[in-house]
């Protein structure tokens, strides 16, 4: 239950942070979309920094249904946690969301209007996503205690080098579509963005589960 509970509370305070620096970007840039973005993604980062190093040792800081299906390919997550994880983690990114709202006094239920479709868009989501998870399983391999760190920087220069600003994540694109802000996406293109994700998952999982698996064979040997 700890776990669930980790699960739910990181998503939900990722949202808030992912969608309230967006409001706040935007209301202070004046029209500047630049400012506006690289303050998103610095108090994304930042957010992410803190929220992975005080959840991992309580579930492992997934915060993402991408992230949890490939730790449960690889056995480091017992399937029947799966099902709980992702709705633990949709929950609370929904919830992050209306407390973003809130806070800013906005409508708490809203209907994106950000158009975000497009093969370009998809590719980039696919590697944005496979690109983290390649970040995750080589930081873990590598060096488990900077996962935090290395997580959050990738994500902050994933927003400037994707073409989407690095979603990467099914339970925040589903949860940012109910956001006619900055950082929401229309409810339509919601779909392309998540087979796009489980596509980049899949590859970056595979990949990382072959890479540093062979490395660790060959030290080793």
């Amino acid at each position: 239950m700890r776990a669930l509970v980790a699960e739910a509370i990181g998503s939900a305070l990722l949202l808030a942070v992912v969608v309230g620096s967006g409001i706040m970007g935007q209301t202070l840039a004046a029209g500047n979309d630049a400012v506006a973005l690289l303050a998103n993604a610095l108090a994304t980062g930042a957010g992410l920094l803190v929220l992975i190093t005080l959840f991992a040792p309580l579930s492992g800081a997934h915060f993402n249904p991408a992230v949890s299906l490939v730790m449960a390919a690889r056995g480091e997550l017992p399937w029947p946690r799966l099902l709980p994880y992702l709705a633990a983690q949709v929950a609370g990114a929904v919830a992050g969301v209306l407390l973003a709202h809130a806070m800013f006094g906005l409508p708490l239920l809203q209907e994106s209007q950000h158009l975000r479709s497009g093969w370009p868009q998809w590719l980039a989501e696919v590697t944005a996503t496979a690109g983290l998870l390649l970040t995750i399983l080589g930081g873990v391999r590598h060096a488990r205690d900077k996962v935090p760190l290395l997580v959050a920087l990738y994500i902050v220069a994933a927003y400037w080098f994707t073409a989407s600003t690095s979603f990467a994540n099914p339970a925040v694109t589903l949860a940012r579509s109910l956001s006619d802000t900055f950082a929401g996406i229309a409810p339509a293109d919601v779909g392309g963005f998540v087979l796009a994700q489980l596509a980049g998952a899949a590859i970056g999982g595979g990949l990382g589960g072959w890479l540093f698996a062979a490395e660790q064979d060959t030290a080793g040997a």
